[in-house]
């Protein structure tokens, strides 16, 4: 079992940025990918970044030149860097992982945090 506990998330201001944390324990060598998904209320859940172990990543269209995802793989951390936040980003931003390659798919992710919350105020 993977353990993920997610924090950083906030209130700011549009034009502001956070920066979030998901601490990772348990068998990590399950991380072999990790991600950061978001869901809006009323919205479906959506991938925002995902990173394979190597450090290759990938954004959402939505979020590139923007938010920037890093991992510390001796500490088993991930970080979501986010700046330039819009009111469109306001949703709980969840942590992810799973054993094999990265994809886009929430489906095969197998563990999961609870969530912190991000609101951008216009």
């Amino acid at each position: 079992q993977v353990q993920l506990v997610e924090s950083g998330g906030g209130s700011v201001q549009a034009g502001g940025s956070l920066r979030l944390s998901c601490a990772a324990s348990g068998y990590t060598y399950s991380t072999v990918c990790m991600a950061w998904f978001r869901q809006a209320t009323g919205k479906e859940r959506e991938g925002v970044a995902i990173i394979g172990a190597g450090g290759g990543t990938n954004y959402a269209d939505s979020v590139k030149g923007r938010f920037t995802i890093s991992r510390v793989n001796a500490n088993n951390t991930l970080f979501l860097q986010m700046n330039s936040l819009k009111p469109e980003d306001t949703a709980m931003y969840y942590c992810a992982a799973r054993a094999y390659g990265c994809n886009w798919n929430d489906g095969d992710y197998n563990y999961w945090g609870q969530g912190t919350q991000v609101t951008v105020s216009s």
